[in-house]
């Protein structure tokens, strides 16, 4: 039957899964892949929704953007309308734990839920790390514990990510974030880089971020490394909302209404510290990157 000229077709939604600079992946909720030319200028990134209509594509409303400010200060839009992120780390090399702070914060100051992926499980010093991901952040939850070469931890890993989560994972070059999707996918055959010996750092071999779907449920974007995360999404006055480890001495109100809790009398916070429940090095780091957004806050000005 020919179909009526002023009958409407449904828009067709699709997701970018990857960027090449010129074009993208797109995928369909029916699965069905096409790739599209964009101007090199487009700041579509993976995540993002479009509709592909006969001037191009036009990109929908993003939701839970996850962004990071790298050194220079320039805002990088890593992935968007996520669920979860998980901070991939590994005995070697080190994860700064500033690096995990400011994850934490830019994740949670957008609504997408953090969680931790502890690679290289297998290693001596396995048991070690994920005592300290513990006790240095222990609202992070959940803790998985895995190997990308024994396969330890996968299976758990598969199940968690198949309650529908739709993930990004970040990390330093060199945790193991490549041998990680390798391994939960199969058949990716993604460049796995070597950690320098000397510098104990790895070496970038991702080098554009990618969106897979799990075979179990769920979807994982893989990223490329990088060794800095400034938050984007808030100011200095509301860092503590999101600043790991503060979460139950918020539940008491402060004196003040805009304390930053650095020397305010009566602070939930300080109390807190004072009362061994928050330890001094954490709240340090605190203030230490309140001193980064407050920068960030004038140069706005």
């Amino acid at each position: 039957m020919e179909r009526k000229t002023d009958e409407v077709m449904p828009e067709k939604t699709w997701r970018v899964v990857s960027h090449y600079g010129i074009e993208v992946l797109l995928r369909s909720a029916e699965g069905e892949e096409k790739r599209a030319p964009v101007d090199r200028r487009a700041s579509l990134v993976v995540g993002d929704e479009v509709v592909w209509q006969s001037n191009g594509l036009q990109q929908r409303p993003r939701v839970r953007a996850l962004q990071r400010r790298d050194r220079r200060g320039r805002i990088r839009t890593v992935a968007s309308n996520l669920s979860a992120m998980g901070v991939v780390v590994a005995p070697r090399p080190r994860t700064p734990d500033a690096f995990i702070d400011r994850a934490i914060v830019g994740a949670r100051a957008v609504d997408i839920e953090p969680f931790f992926v502890a690679n290289k499980s297998d290693l001596g010093d396995g048991v070690a790390l994920i005592d300290h991901l513990r006790g240095q952040w222990p609202g992070v939850e959940p803790v998985l514990s895995v190997s990308a070469v024994e396969g330890y931890g996968l299976d758990a890993f598969r199940r968690w990510l198949g309650n529908g989560a739709r993930a990004v994972f970040v990390g330093v070059s060199g945790v193991g974030k490549s041998s990680l999707m390798n391994a939960l996918l199969g058949d990716l055959e993604l460049a796995v880089g070597e950690i320098n010996p000397q510098t104990e750092l790895g070496r970038h071999v991702t080098t554009n971020a990618t969106l897979h779907c799990l075979p179990e449920g769920g979807e994982l974007i893989d990223t490329p490394g990088f060794r800095d995360f400034g938050p984007v999404a808030i100011s200095a006055g509301d860092l503590a909302a999101y600043f790991p480890g503060f979460e139950g001495a918020l539940a008491e109100r402060c004196h003040y209404r805009d304390c930053r809790h650095r020397t305010e009398p009566h602070c939930s916070v300080l109390e807190a510290v004072k009362a061994g429940q928050i330890r001094t090095d954490r709240h340090a780091a605190y203030m230490a990157l309140q001193d980064e957004l407050a920068q960030v806050d004038r140069e706005r000005r």
